[in-house]
């Protein structure tokens, strides 16, 4: 059956849940999700958020580090205009009910992480995404104006001509987005669905790489989607791999946040051996690309399984009051990281790039915005500086129901548009998933082996040899068999896969979270956004 909204967002986690409560004074909102509401990468989020409050910081000195962070990439716009909003953004969320660790003098305590020069982390403990997390999620089950649904996947975005013909996922400039398509996991059915806006807040896309500390939903659902609609993606070479998941068989995806470096805690080899002073002069506090590749390089050097991280150093209570989260789940796997060092891996943590938007959250197809993780504004550059990705999140939440509520009189007008059925075709059960469980261990197998942490030519040409074959047999699979959330998953991790190489292969220097040992060097010559779309398959500066 048919459903329409004013504004359809997807995804549920800060960007989705701040977009709809401040969309939601003036128009009516539905929200899908893919599992759980709570199911995000936002409440996984451990360290914090980012913004000057203190007497000693200065909003220079933020713009500065998210810069050198950046590696020469980020849009001063974009960098200028979430820094600067950032401590209006988190009275926003403490108006929403979220609850942020206080100082004796009853000011917000502030943490200091990898690449910030002052303490300027606003945390709840160790747990702020899921702090977070439960104050919007509760705002926004009391709202009458808001529709939440757990359980449905996006499948397709819907475009359709200025003259009115519907052109399913294959757009056209003077296209606009007007729907998606949703595919429900109660009863299976794809729903067609109208909106007079369509917001991504669909999150990341970890999951296409073998290690990650990302939830199982990160599939990159909204990167693929808003391609396949004809929208610029742009600079997905820059995944950026957190130096510090914890290693061990049970501990699936566990972060161990880099607050707990930027409390004192020191990287060591197996042999004890403090090694980070050899890779930069912050030592442990080095910007997160180069903590994984110094990490990297050591277990290359030592082909052990993992380095060590040790807060011994640190009294016990502090570090078991700050984070009281790491430090309980570390004990239920057999280790007291008051006592004993822990052992940690890089993974496969946050995409830097994403599809390309204004500072008003507006994508290049009309009607489409997006925010948070699944979109590139420009601010991180190839790198983000810890803790910048919940404060932009929220900051171009912000942006985009302020663009829409401006121009709402015009767009609440217009008819709303109308979605053609689903049409199965031929389309039967398939009793082999095995098919889906195979593509998707070899998509991600040979993203980690090919295009991971340290890159060659070689590496990403074998990697876009196996990718194109993926793809064909992916869409082949997609055509012929009915749609389950696995299948949808599937075709956008091969898809955002291929995103990924196709850029890392443009990138013919090391920039950021690009490290390719044929061109070592950054060569500011190239410094180039890498933008892809479906009108002009080749990458363009």
């Amino acid at each position: 059956m048919a459903r329409e909204s004013d504004i359809l967002i997807i995804g549920s986690g800060v960007a989705g849940l701040t977009a709809a409560l401040n969309l939601s004074k003036f128009a009516r909102v539905t929200i899908i999700t893919k599992k759980e509401a709570d199911d995000t990468s936002t409440s996984q989020a451990q360290g914090g958020i980012a913004t000057v409050l203190d007497s000693a910081d200065r909003f220079e000195y933020h713009i500065r580090d998210t810069h050198t962070a950046g590696a020469g990439l980020c849009r001063s716009e974009a960098v200028e205009s979430i820094v600067r909003e950032g401590p209006q953004a988190i009275r926003e969320l403490i108006d929403f009910g979220a609850r942020f660790n206080v100082s004796a003098k009853g000011e917000l305590d502030l943490g200091r992480e990898g690449g910030h020069s002052h303490r300027r982390i606003v945390h709840a403990a160790d747990m702020t995404g899921r702090e977070v997390e439960r104050a919007l999620l509760q705002t926004v089950r009391t709202s009458d104006r808001i529709d939440l649904l757990e359980n449905h996947t996006a499948l397709n975005l819907v475009t359709a001509g200025l003259s009115g013909g519907v052109k399913g996922t294959d757009a056209t400039p003077e296209n606009r987005c007007i729907g998606c398509y949703v595919h429900s996991a109660e009863s299976g059915e794809v729903i067609p669905w109208s909106a007079r806006a369509v917001i991504l807040a669909s999150g990341g896309s970890g999951k296409v790489y073998l290690y990650t500390s990302n939830p199982e939903v990160a599939t990159g659902a909204g990167v693929a989607m808003a391609y396949r609609a004809g929208a610029d993606v742009a600079n997905m070479e820059f995944i950026q791999f957190h130096p510090t998941c914890l290693f061990h068989p049970e501990a699936k995806s566990f972060l161990i946040s880099e607050a707990v470096r930027g409390e004192g805690a020191v990287l060591r080899t197996m042999d004890g051996e403090a090694f980070m002073e050899r890779y930069h002069p912050m030592k442990d506090l080095a910007p997160r690309d180069i903590v994984a590749r110094a990490i990297d390089s050591e277990l290359k050097k030592s082909g052990d399984d993992y380095v060590l991280l040790d807060s011994t150093h640190k009294p016990a209570k502090q570090i078991m009051e700050r984070f009281p989260n790491i430090y309980e789940r570390c004990l239920q796997l057999g280790y007291d990281m008051t006592k004993e060092s822990i052992p940690v891996v890089p993974a496969a943590h946050y995409t830097c790039g994403g599809v390309l938007t204004d500072m008003d959250g507006k994508t290049t197809v009309p009607g489409l915005f997006a925010c948070g993780e699944v979109a590139c504004t420009g601010l991180h550059g190839a790198n983000r500086l810890a803790s910048n990705s919940l404060l932009e999140a929220v900051v171009m939440a912000d942006h985009i129901a302020d663009a829409l509520k401006r121009d709402w009189g015009a767009i609440s007008s217009a008819p709303m548009p109308h979605i053609p059925d689903w049409d199965p075709g031929d389309a039967v059960d398939s009793d082999e998933q095995v098919v889906i469980t195979h593509n998707w261990d070899e998509i991600r197998r040979t993203m980690w082996n090919y295009v991971g942490i340290v890159r060659t030519n070689r590496r990403l040409e074998r990697a876009k040899h196996r990718i194109d074959l993926l793809q064909r047999e992916v869409d082949e699979y997609y055509w012929n068999f009915r749609i389950t959330r696995e299948l949808i998953e599937l075709r956008n991790l091969v898809t955002v896969g291929s995103l990924i190489v196709r850029c890392a292969m443009a990138r013919k220097e090391s920039r950021g979270l690009h490290f390719t040992l044929d061109y070592p060097e950054s060569d500011d010559s190239l410094k180039f956004d890498t933008i892809i779309n479906r009108k002009n398959e080749e990458t363009r500066r």
